[in-house]
């Protein structure tokens, strides 16, 4: 599992702006001249603005957007201060030890983004033969489960949702939830949960 973390480098935001003004300027058929003359400033100004050679004032900024007829965020599109992506190549995620490990549940972490406002895990879990119907379980956050193989009912709170492989069940965490009869093995799917910004760890 490899995970890359980017930073913004010096002078990505000018880049970013450049990209951008460039490109809604032009999908509203403006030259550089019926551009420049909306916004108020002057050719050469707006020439250095879209080639990233200045830095524009905030109030800069707001005229662009102004005269784009776009929220002033529009124009910072692709820039982050740090963005995160996980690489799992197949078959390398590390197995990890839950309650239904000792009961034949095997779960491989595909990957997971931590972050101040955001958390994701992502495990996929295989029951096979020697897999046994665990207690259900519950965790903050909320859970997608999609069906890869086999057949399963999985319950959740009162429910029971019989799944086939194509579906999808996604539901909140903190009601108790898991396996409630394997019906066709192997059973593979993924689940995917999504964390609110106070989940421990």
């Amino acid at each position: 599992m490899s995970l890359v973390t980017q930073e913004s480098a010096p002078g990505e935001l000018e880049a970013a702006i450049a990209r951008q003004v460039r490109t809604y300027r032009l999908a509203a058929g403006l030259s550089v001249a019926d551009m420049a003359a909306r916004v108020g400033v002057s050719k050469a100004m707006l020439s250095k603005i879209e080639n990233a050679q200045t830095s524009c004032s905030l109030t800069t900024l707001g005229r662009l957007a102004a005269g784009l007829e776009v929220p002033v965020t529009a124009l910072f599109r692709g820039v982050d201060s740090e963005r995160e992506a996980v690489y799992v190549p197949a078959g390398s995620g590390a197995r990890i030890v839950r309650r239904g490990s000792r009961v034949g549940h095997h779960y491989e972490l595909l990957g997971a983004l931590r972050g101040p406002h955001k958390r994701m895990e992502a495990v996929l879990v295989t029951l096979t033969e020697s897999s046994e119907v665990f207690p259900l379980f519950q965790h903050p956050g909320t859970e997608l489960l999609f069906m890869l193989e086999g057949v399963v009912v999985y319950g959740h709170g009162d429910a029971r949702y019989t799944l086939h492989p194509g579906d999808a069940l996604q539901f909140d965490g903190e009601g108790a939830h898991g396996p409630d009869e394997l019906v066709e093995l192997p059973v593979r799917f993924l689940s995917v949960t999504a964390y609110g910004d106070h989940a421990l760890d």
